[in-house]
């Protein structure tokens, strides 16, 4: 088995065809699939089926390249070390965040990393937990600053804890039931809250079950990021519950205001994911340390 194999066997799982792999990596679509054959004999199993849409990685295909990301992530860090310790080529970085932290953490820790590694590369991935936690599992992502409400364990994964977080009810201000004091007075209000993965129970509905309340309906309108969250609010008499620290933000504490509920709220407890054989590169290990750092400051500013 050769790197060049690996290398193309990534490229044609993420472009779906032969032809897309090979406009990607400027070879002939012959060689894609000459390359793909040897390494389907090889290792005696099929790799991918053919479908409408393309090709598709079989169940033996997933599990194999699952492994082949991870091997490719290890060989860019290598070979980054080694450019490094030569003065060659800058370093990169990839990390990924949830919205909290991507407006808590990551602006800031990045600047830092700027300062250490001028020449450093860095991709910021801004996503919900279960999409980043698979991307720091192969490799794609270096790390992954998320929250956790539990402490249950993620396969592979090691968790660093950095600073808890209080949920708050926000509105945008004026709002029509700014001043009540009770989730039961908010339980027919609509709600905006950021997404969560299908199947798992959101903030507000934790919130009003621990109430031993019902809100009438669940939330209405999921976002994505932040940002978008607090556009929405700003725009609409919804309600949301976000991270106390949160209401700090320039774009936030400029239209929104909390709404002093008596109930306890949820809290969460923000940190940094990484594979738990991880050997972070220099400017890896020196965001992970900018991230630290930044977030020491907020937990002192409570």
């Amino acid at each position: 088995m050769r790197f060049n194999q690996i290398h193309i066997l990534l490229a044609v799982a993420d472009s779906g065809s032969v032809r897309g792999a090979a406009r990607k990596l400027e070879v002939s679509p012959p060689a894609v699939t000459k390359s793909l054959r040897q390494l389907e004999e090889e290792l005696r199993v099929h790799l991918f089926e053919r479908t409408p849409h393309g090709l598709v990685l079989t169940q033996a295909g997933r599990a194999f390249t699952a492994r082949a990301r991870t091997v490719q992530s290890e060989l860019r860090k290598a070979k980054e070390d080694l450019a490094a310790l030569s003065g060659g080529e800058a370093e990169s970085v990839a990390v990924g965040a949830s919205s909290t932290e991507m407006a808590l953490l990551v602006p800031d820790a990045v600047a830092e990393l700027r300062r250490q590694f001028p020449g450093s590369r860095v991709r910021v991935v801004e996503g919900r937990r279960a999409t980043l936690l698979p991307l720091v599992r192969d490799g794609t992502l270096d790390f992954a600053a998320c929250g956790r409400i539990t402490s249950d364990s993620e396969s592979g994964l090691a968790f660093r804890p950095l600073f808890r977080s209080e949920y708050i009810v926000v509105a945008r201000k004026g709002h029509p039931l700014r001043n009540e004091r009770s989730l039961a007075r908010l339980a027919n209000a609509e709600w905006v809250a950021l997404a969560t993965p299908r199947g798992q129970v959101g903030l507000v509905e934790q919130a009003f079950v621990s109430a031993d309340l019902a809100p009438s309906r669940p939330p209405t309108i999921e976002c994505e990021s932040f940002n978008g969250m607090v556009s929405m609010l700003a725009k609409t008499d919804m309600l949301a519950m976000i991270a106390h620290r949160l209401l700090t933000m320039p774009s936030a504490r400029d239209v929104l205001q909390q709404v002093h509920v008596v109930e306890p709220l949820p809290s969460l407890t923000h940190g940094m994911f990484m594979r738990v054989d991880n050997r972070p590169t220099r400017a890896v290990a020196a965001l992970l340390k900018s991230v630290s750092a930044v977030a020491r400051k907020l937990a002192a500013r409570r």
